[in-house]
């Protein structure tokens, strides 16, 4: 085999692309006794930026809540540049979606974490990710929304 049929996954570049904290209604949210709950969004996106070259963004968007007041909301937009050559294209879908996400979520893990105890409230330490059930959890949605159309044009 030659060097250039050896497959190739590299990265290129890890950097924050979007930070955004919010702490809407301070000073006196300060003032609160009661436990805010806090809720986590994580959203992938991956794209072809040159021959072999894809970013890929993790969105995680933490909101902390007491009833209807938003305690603070922080968004990060943790992306890479990775380096992907002579894969299988039937296995690029699972790369960017699954080992991408999983190189970049401890670093998104560590922005919220130094963003929200800046924003003066105690840090959110976010549990690891299974990125893996969330893409077959993707594909099985996705799937059952084939059928569910297939269905409704057949009747």
């Amino acid at each position: 085999m030659s060097e250039q049929e050896n497959p190739v996954f590299a990265i290129e570049k890890i950097y924050i692309k979007d930070l955004s904290v919010e702490v809407p209604n301070a000073p006196q949210i300060f003032l609160e006794r009661e436990s805010p709950k806090v809720s986590i969004q994580l959203q992938t996106n991956a794209q072809g930026i040159g021959e072999g070259v894809f970013e890929v963004t993790l969105t995680t968007t933490v909101t902390s809540k007491i009833e209807e007041k938003t305690v603070f909301l922080v968004e990060v937009g943790q992306a890479g540049i990775f380096r992907v050559q002579n894969v299988p294209s039937e296995n690029m879908e699972p790369l960017l979606s699954i080992a991408c996400p999983n190189i970049l979520f401890p670093y998104a893990r560590e922005v919220v974490s130094d963003a929200v105890t800046r924003a003066g409230f105690a840090p959110v330490m976010l549990q690891p990710v299974n990125f893996e059930a969330l893409y077959m959890s993707r594909l099985q949605q996705q799937e059952a929304a084939k059928e569910a159309a297939g269905e409704a044009t057949t009747h």
